[in-house]
């Protein structure tokens, strides 16, 4: 019997396939077409046991529906613009676009050996200037139909790597390359409209049923629609043209419990006081050193500088309150200024408490607390409250109708209006680095902010770039900088700010469908190809990506690039688990922990005897060395076991532990299938054997189990199905027809999951053509109906035995036989049975 060699046997089976091109997708009339794709990688240089997991489980989904009879669109990219390339750059002395290429050449060439089913002839690289000067050309489009503008913002700058941050590199007020602290500053940014959509975008999310709910309330939260109140504060000794200061509240009920006004350092009134005091221009210059992330701004000290202005409360005009600028209030958010509630706002209390400012409460924690409070109290929505003041005819109420009371109550008496608000902001698309995609505009001192011209495009980035200075290198490169206008030829400045890495991946899906067209779609491969009918990622992209792309798809909709029906994108989403690792780790002469690499480590040792200490596990990092590298493993034991152990050990959304005996196990599972093959392709043609009907009946149950298993994405359901499946073969005592029918099967089952090792037994077993290409099994459903049933036996509660029996077999026979049980006759020790209760079907229960 030969013995199982994956090595041989995956690298023959990926020459057939991609000899015969069976993963090519093209469209057709004939089938139903299915798009599976997961989050395309960042080419780091290294694929990890994350990236396996990742795109097997997308590979599984694929081989199915193309065994179920449909069309697959199955593609692979690489989202390759970013601030790791310029890093690596600076630190190697090399060009980004090198660095990138060579890492996109590698992670290729690892991740082929997987057996993926992927057509690469769609490949591409957001870095390739043909994608991203059809992503230009959207860009046009996008500002031609009013959904791109320009202005002035306050953003997160990093001060050493000198660029504008999202919310969500800021890491601890620091950046997330850098490590320095990060300032405000307001600049010139491009933004796209986000915030139009901000109700649209929250509707649609009932409509994605397929999506996990989490990652719905995510986006929702993200959006954050909330009902408040906007009116103003009438000033008092302030600068002219500053008579009022709009606020916006969403808790109004709170009003009569105001104790200040705060407004921030970039609020208009702010910023014509700094220009003529030198203490107010020092405390907002020390308030923009700050991040603008809610983080940031809650971790930070609350500080606060006494304007000498005062506003008179719209209940109480003779009521005066101060008016502070303030460190913790954006002005990108409502108004960019609020009324301070101290009793009833953590923040507002920080603040009051540190400049003795009063601290009046609406509300109390209840009917018979004190109200003098000593922190906080947040007074809960949906829940009753206790009004100690407020606006309702009724003291107990929910905080909600307390809301809407107080929102009623300030409309009639003409203080204000109920308004809906969302807490999305327009996306900030520029960034100053050197690897992104060109923002394609000029500047012109006679024409203003001038379009490139279409024909024009791509604007490409220089190759002969310096990043020995910080700061944009296309700041400081006039032969690609300077450029006529396109529309009066007088000499101009490109843009050199360029787009924000998400901009690259919230598109990508559709090119997808037409990777060589010459308009960034093609509107016949696009209603062809989208939705996409499966979307694989990290829920790690829950958020900004995911929302990113669907606003794309609608403004791609709008300017005739998509299909209306194409709006949401991603018809289901599957967010999968972490592959993790123990972190084994000694101690240096310092104290600071030595990590070692798993492969360093046997049975709690190093090599030279030292015992390691073991840390549970984590997300596999580089930095901890708790990796384990793909390529050793499929050197060590072949793709497919690989494949097997990340599909088997733990519902796939949910992390999965790796470790060298669980891999092991898989290998050694998959040579026992093998060998169980080779034995039943050396079994006598004409063995009738004893127990063919139940061998096929058990292969039908299989069938129905595994199908359901994928169909559900519970994949280590399905292979615990085959497993089972596996071990009835093994000792069944069936004639040669039954086992060949059930290896087969068996085959096929596994095919989505192990597809080398599937391949080669269904040739060896005689299949026709391709196992990846040959017809799901269906399950006859006559099979799936057992003649017997197995009823467990409770006597007094407890389990005490089980009997099968005719599924048909009437209650009284069921007792009958129940009773008869030699344990349950035991358990009895001579009592009479009280009741006998049968659920058909389900369990006995002897009470006594």
């Amino acid at each position: 019997m030969e013995r199982y060699t994956p090595a041989e046997i995956e690298a023959r089976w990926q020459d057939v396939w991609n000899r015969d091109e069976v993963f090519k997708a093209v469209r057709s009339a004939d089938k139903p077409k299915y798009y599976v794709l997961e989050m395309f990688p960042y080419p780091s240089g290294r694929i990890h046991m994350g990236h396996v997991r990742n795109y097997t489980m997308g590979d599984v989904i694929a081989r199915y529906k193309l065994a179920t009879g449909h069309n697959i669109l199955h593609p692979m990219g690489w989202d390759a613009f970013g601030m790791p390339a310029e890093n690596a750059a600076m630190a190697i002395g090399g060009h980004p676009k090198d660095w990138t290429y060579g890492n996109i050449a590698d992670m290729r060439d690892q991740m082929k050996p997987l057996g993926l089913s992927i057509d690469w002839s769609r490949e591409f690289a957001t870095c390739d200037p043909e994608y991203y000067g059809q992503q230009q050309a959207l860009f046009l489009d996008f500002l031609n139909a009013g959904l791109v503008y320009r202005k002035n913002a306050v953003v997160n700058w990093d001060p050493v790597d000198m660029t504008v941050l999202a919310n969500e590199q800021v890491e601890q007020g620091r950046g997330w390359r850098s490590g320095a602290l990060v300032e405000r500053r307001e600049l010139t940014q491009w933004f796209f409209k986000i915030s139009d959509y901000s109700e649209e975008l929250l509707e649609a999310l009932d409509t994605l049923e397929a999506w996990p709910a989490k990652v719905r309330l995510m986006q929702e939260n993200w959006i954050g629609r909330s009902r408040g109140l906007q009116f103003a504060f009438s000033t008092v000794d302030a600068p002219d043209g500053h008579d009022r200061i709009e606020v916006y509240t969403t808790r109004p009920d709170t009003l009569l419990g105001a104790s200040f006004v705060g407004i921030s350092p970039d609020h208009p009134l702010a910023k014509l006081l700094e220009r003529d005091d030198p203490a107010v221009a020092a405390f907002c210059a020390e308030c923009r050193k700050g991040g603008t992330t809610e983080e940031a701004i809650e971790t930070a000290e609350k500080l606060g500088y006494d304007t000498g202005i005062r506003v008179r409360h719209p209940f109480d005009t003779a009521h005066e309150l101060p008016v502070y600028i303030a460190n913790f209030i954006l002005m990108d958010y409502g108004t960019g200024a609020i009324f301070g509630c101290p009793a009833h706002d953590e923040r507002d209390f920080e603040f009051a408490t540190k400049y003795g400012l009063p601290i009046i409460s609406t509300y109390l924690p209840s009917e018979d607390a004190v109200e003098e409070l000593t922190e906080a109290y947040v007074p809960p929505k949906t829940e009753t409250v206790y009004y100690n003041r407020g606006f309702a005819g009724e003291a107990h109420q929910t905080g909600l109708e307390a809301i809407d009371a107080a929102i009623d109550f300030c409309e009639a008496s003409g203080v204000g209006q109920g308004v809906t608000k969302y807490r999305l902001r327009d996306w900030g698309l520029s960034r100053q680095r050197y690897w992104g995609a060109p923002i394609p505009v000029v500047h012109c001192e006679t024409c203003g902010v001038v379009p490139e011209k279409k024909e024009n495009l791509p604007v490409e980035l220089p190759y002969d770039v310096d990043f020995g200075t910080p700061g944009n290198p296309l700041d400081r490169h006039p032969t690609w900088r300077d450029t006529p206008c396109p529309s009066c030829g007088r000499p101009g400045k490109r843009e050199t700010d360029t787009m924000d890495t998400f901009v690259d991946s919230s598109w990508y899906f559709a090119r997808f469908t037409a990777p060589d067209a010459k308009t960034p779609t093609s509107m016949e491969d696009a209603k062809y190809w989208m939705n996409v009918d499966q979307y694989i990622g990290g829920i790690e992209h829950a958020i900004l990506h995911l929302l990113y792309s669907r606003f794309f798809a609608r403004a791609m909709a709008i300017t005739g690039h998509l299909p209306e029906t194409a709006i949401e994108p991603f018809d289901a989403l599957f967010t999968q688990g972490m592959v993790t690792h123990e972190i084994y780790q000694t101690h240096g002469d310092n104290g600071r922990p030595v990590y070692h690499l798993p492969e360093d480590v046997t049975d709690g040792k190093l090599s030279d005897g030292t015992e390691v200490e073991i840390i549970p596990s984590a997300k596999m990092s580089k930095s901890k060395k708790n990796v384990v590298d793909p390529v050793n493993i499929i050197s060590a034991y072949g793709a497919d076991t690989a494949r097997w152990f990340v599909l088997s050990d733990s519902p796939p959304e949910r992390d999965v532990e790796w470790t060298a005996s669980g891999a092991e196990a898989a290998f050694k599972h998959l040579s026992r299938v093998w060998n169980l093959s080779e034995r039943i392709a050396g079994m006598e043609k004409e063995d009738q054997g004893d127990g063919n009907d139940d061998l096929i009946r058990a292969m039908h149950v299989t069938i129905h189990d595994v199908t359901m298993g994928i169909e559900s994405f519970g994949f280590n359901a399905a292979i615990a199905k085959l497993y089972a499946f596996t071990a009835t073969l093994q000792k069944s005592k069936a004639g040669y027809a039954a086992q060949h029918a059930a290896i087969r099967t068996l085959a096929q089952l596994m095919s989505p999951m192990t597809p080398h090792l599937a391949e080669d037994i269904w040739a060896r077993q005689g299949g026709e053509g391709l196992i990846t290409t040959a017809s799901w099994p269906v399950a006859d459903d006559a099979m799936l109906v057992s003649d017997t049933i197995t009823l467990p036996i409770q006597v007094n509660g407890k389990r005490r035995a089980e009997i099968t029996v005719p599924a048909d077999m009437s209650k009284e026979d069921v007792e009958k036989t129940a009773l008869a049980d030699q344990a349950v006759i035991r358990t009895l020790n001579g009592a009479t049975p009280k009741k006998i209760i049968v659920v058909p079907g389900r369990i006995v229960n002897v009470v006594v």
